[in-house]
């Protein structure tokens, strides 16, 4: 795992230093994370890079994931949907099966820490077990609440409300709660395989070793095969276009342990790609950074057409390649593109396929894109503000009541 000073050429000198000067105040506490998977996904993928950062900045931090069967997958993947506004059939033994999980996980699991970060709904009900403890905790919402079924935001509201704060990615996410709010976006490290630099001798190796030709420009989007990403209208886009340029469709990405519904929609999605054999379809283990890399950097145009969306990292993934990237216009998305200065946004099919046709036959424009989005994600979204803002929320709860933190 890359050390903090790595980052310093990227991130700047100042920003290091600010993160010591934080630390330093908070040295000697314990921060518990807890989410719902190890691998797969942004949140696993975030904390995979920050832990590793707070025990170098002597907060000792440690990292934990739940347990839960099928079942509890499932209704939590329901809660998702819900949560997103989705219309979902919840029965109570759905509700029944959430609540012993989460009993199951508190009778095994040790809670004892100065912070205990609670990331999703998936572990929310934990928070059941902070009456006997003396410590602070947070709620960590990943995911887009801008407009939740209410039958499940009014499940999850008792136990969010007993938390001190929670955290949104997008201000409009914010629900009517007793406790702060705090507005913290994700960010990529620029260090990991998914991000760092490669080679074109490396870009190319990864490209022939799955199979992915190189004779077309190549139009990518990479995310889990999930609806509210839209594989399917990714997929319509692109057959409106393909009669007026040259060019081959990728979808490319996998799943995450706790989503039931991802073989589903890839089998949708090969049955609509089949129609074509310009439109490739690549399911990857969720461990597959350097090919994602190699991928992204390797397309012309990325797209991330999402319908909900919590953030999607996949942008600022893009853009810090300094890639042209059209994508919804949803969720924590329009953070990381100002419209027609560091991507594209889009509410439609339609609009996908015009955008897509127009980039193509305008390199410039695309490039011009690329380059104003990495500047803004190096601004915005890197790990080095990330840490700095989670170091912030911690002095905060140390000093809870405080109008002013006094730092020397």
């Amino acid at each position: 795992m890359p050390r903090l000073e790595e980052y310093r050429e990227i991130a700047g000198p100042s920003i290091l230093e600010e993160l010591h000067l934080l630390a330093r105040h908070l040295k000697g506490k314990s921060i518990l994370q807890i989410n719902s998977t190890a691998i797969g996904g942004g949140v696993a993928e975030i904390l995979n890079r920050m832990v590793p950062l707070l025990n170098e900045l002597e907060i000792d931090t440690r990292w934990e994931v739940i347990k839960g069967g099928e079942s509890f997958y499932a209704v939590t993947k329901k809660f998702h949907n819900a949560l997103h506004g989705d219309s979902q059939t919840i029965r109570p033994e759905d509700y029944q099966v959430y609540e012993d999980t989460l009993d199951q996980n508190l009778s095994q699991m040790s809670l004892e820490a100065d912070v205990v970060f609670i990331h999703d709904p998936q572990p929310a009900a934990l928070v059941k077990k902070r009456k006997t403890l003396k410590n602070r905790w947070i709620w960590r919402c990943h995911i887009d609440l801008s407009e939740p079924a209410p039958p499940v935001w009014d499940f999850l509201r008792p136990y969010i409300e007993q938390y001190d704060s929670c955290v949104f990615s997008a201000p409009s996410f914010a629900q009517s709660l007793p406790i702060p709010q705090i507005l913290i976006p994700p960010s990529i490290d620029p260090l990991s395989d998914k991000n760092r630099e490669l080679s074109p001798e490396e870009i190319r190796a990864i490209l022939e070793r799955l199979h992915i030709p190189t004779d077309k420009p190549l139009i990518t989007q990479v995310s889990r095969f999930d609806r509210l990403k839209d594989p399917l209208g990714v997929i319509e886009a692109f057959l409106q276009v393909k009669p007026y340029l040259e060019a081959r469709l990728l979808l490319a990405g996998g799943s995450a342990n706790d989503d039931p519904e991802g073989a589903q929609v890839l089998k949708e999605v090969r049955e609509k790609a089949e129609q074509d054999p310009d439109i490739l379809v690549l399911s990857l283990p969720p461990t597959s950074h350097l090919e994602i890399n190699a991928i992204q950097r390797a397309s012309a145009l990325i797209l991330q057409k999402s319908i909900r969306e919590g953030f999607g990292l996949t942008v600022s993934e893009a853009l810090w390649k300094e890639k042209p990237v059209i994508a919804g216009a949803v969720g924590g998305i329009p953070l990381q593109i100002v419209h027609q200065h560091s991507g594209i946004l889009v509410h439609s099919v339609e609009g996908a396929a015009y955008w897509m046709k127009k980039l193509l036959h305008e390199p410039q424009l695309a490039k011009k894109l690329g380059e104003n989005g990495k500047e803004h994600v190096r601004q915005n979204f890197l790990l080095t503000r990330h840490l700095r803002d989670y170091l912030l929320l911690f002095l905060s709860l140390e000093h809870a009541g405080s109008d002013m933190i006094h730092l020397q």
